[in-house]
């Protein structure tokens, strides 16, 4: 059986009514990158304080941040996209949960989307903060406390500088697998762009060149994830370490 190929319809009306099928594209990109920006910056904020839970003396902030990275590190993301879709407004009063059911479609498969996927990297992420926090050599953390400074001033001003720069280059690959879990959004209904995607191959007929686009649209948003973090790393490179 022979294929015919047709690039021509990127620009031919969608069967949808939203215009041509470039717009379709287009607008599961704009989902796909609003959805893992704002789940990488919740993910690194939490990321940071999780992190750096777990490397302090006090038990009351050490196991529960534990817990925290071991449940939501080892579950599978699509489970507990689930999960929170699913289940969790049934277990909750029966006014907030039929409040989250009768919500909007599309403002509860993102935001739940935006809760999973913020959650399961921030575990991932706190435990590259864990590890650059104890890469910091002990004579590093002895001078701050030496020099008067207290837990809180001795992570602010010494460790954490320090820790940050470690880890950027890890953190690369937690950045650009958002972009690429976020497609997991696709089970619960949110239109994003590998959902875009499908519902233009099954629209249109034309599979491959569906997912040809989608695939250089993600190649694309990688690749300038690389370059920014490639920049960040050498603004922060610390002066006479290695290639600085």
């Amino acid at each position: 059986m022979n294929y015919s190929w047709d690039f021509l319809v990127y620009f031919k009306p969608s069967v949808t009514g939203e215009g041509v099928y470039w717009h379709l594209l287009s607008s599961g990109l704009g989902w796909t990158l609003l959805l893992s920006l704002a789940s990488w910056i919740l993910a690194l904020g939490l990321a940071l304080f999780i992190g750096i839970a777990r490397t302090l003396p006090s038990r009351l902030l050490r196991w529960p941040s534990a817990v925290f990275v071991h449940c939501f590190r080892n579950v599978p993301l699509i489970v507990q996209v689930f999960l929170w879709f699913y289940v969790v407004p049934e277990l909750l009063p029966q006014a907030l949960g039929m409040a989250i059911k009768q919500a909007p479609p599309t403002a509860s498969q993102f935001f739940t989307m935006l809760l999973a996927l913020s959650l399961f990297t921030a575990a991932k992420a706190a435990e590259l903060v864990r590890a650059g926090i104890q890469a910091v050599p002990a004579g590093q953390k002895q001078a701050a406390r030496a020099m008067g400074f207290g837990v809180v001033d001795s992570y602010r001003v010494v460790i954490l500088p320090q820790a940050l720069r470690i880890v950027v280059a890890p953190l690369t690959s937690d950045f650009m697998n958002v972009f690429k879990n976020s497609a997991v959004a696709l089970t619960i209904g949110l239109l994003e762009l590998t959902g875009r995607s499908r519902q233009f191959s099954e629209f249109s007929a034309q599979p491959f060149e569906a997912f040809i686009a989608a695939t250089l649209m993600y190649m694309a948003i990688t690749w300038c994830v690389v370059v920014f973090m490639r920049y960040v790393e050498r603004r922060l490179r610390i002066p006479g370490s290695h290639g600085g």
